[in-house]
């Protein structure tokens, strides 16, 4: 992927027209069909892979399985239904967005490989910053422990029934979408926002579930420097 992916840095873009520009990239490549979008994107005449990097305005977006009951008071931030995998969550300014837009089989490897590589890229991009970035299993997406977020422990023991992710937070949220052998959505990682809204929704459809963010552990880093470098980390650990 290093030499044939193509990074984009799209700034802040509303979420609707950016869904509705990557499912058209994605049908484009494996349908030759025609890409028209409100932020002008165009598919790769060479075949190349894309990565757009971008912050949304406030939305909660929900997966194929969204259960409505999780999203609890949007009030006036609107709520989109999409074609990704996963629950309910939120997307808003001070939130770098990752969108890989790539070819799994030219890569050589299937889905449960590809959803373990970017979560690989947000652990080390976590790293980069003395953070460290934990798995839960069942539960995609990358949790940090709130009280000692820069400890290397292992999480250990069995899991609370009643609370699951006690003492952790989530930190990056992943949903994709594969369509024949084309990736498309990816993950948000959380940087400096406004977490409020988060707690108007089931976060990933877990009652309770705390979300953090780099600047509520003590990281002070702008949003285009943790953009730049999960940008390098995911182009690393996507490459064939």
């Amino acid at each position: 992927m290093q030499a044939d992916v193509e990074i984009r840095q799209l700034g802040q873009v509303d979420y609707l027209p950016t869904w509705q520009a990557m499912h058209a990239f994605t049908a484009a490549r494996s349908r030759s069909s025609e890409l028209s979008s409100q932020i002008d994107l165009q598919p790769p005449t060479d075949g190349r892979d894309q990565l757009w990097i971008c912050e949304h305005a406030p939305v909660y977006t929900q997966g194929l399985a969204g259960k409505p009951d999780h999203v609890l008071n949007p009030g006036t931030i609107p709520v989109v239904q999409t074609d990704r995998g996963g629950q309910v969550t939120y997307h808003g300014p001070g939130q770098v967005v990752a969108y890989p837009l790539l070819d799994l089989k030219r890569a050589g490897y299937y889905v449960k490989e590809y959803v373990y590589r970017i979560e690989e890229s947000v652990i080390r991009t976590l790293a980069h910053f003395g953070v460290t970035g934990h798995r839960v299993g069942g539960s995609p997406g990358i949790y940090v422990r709130l009280d000692e977020p820069g400890s290397h422990a292992a999480l250990t023991g069995p899991r609370n029934p009643l609370d699951p992710f006690r003492g952790l937070g989530k930190i990056a949220a992943l949903g994709i979408k594969v369509s024949r052998q084309y990736s498309y959505h990816g993950l948000a990682l959380n940087v400096a926002m406004d977490l409020e809204p988060f707690s108007r929704i089931n976060p990933c459809g877990y009652a309770g579930l705390q979300t953090t963010d780099l600047s509520t552990i003590g990281v002070s880093a702008s949003w285009q420097e943790a953009a730049d470098v999960l940008s390098q980390k995911l182009v690393t650990y996507l490459a064939p």
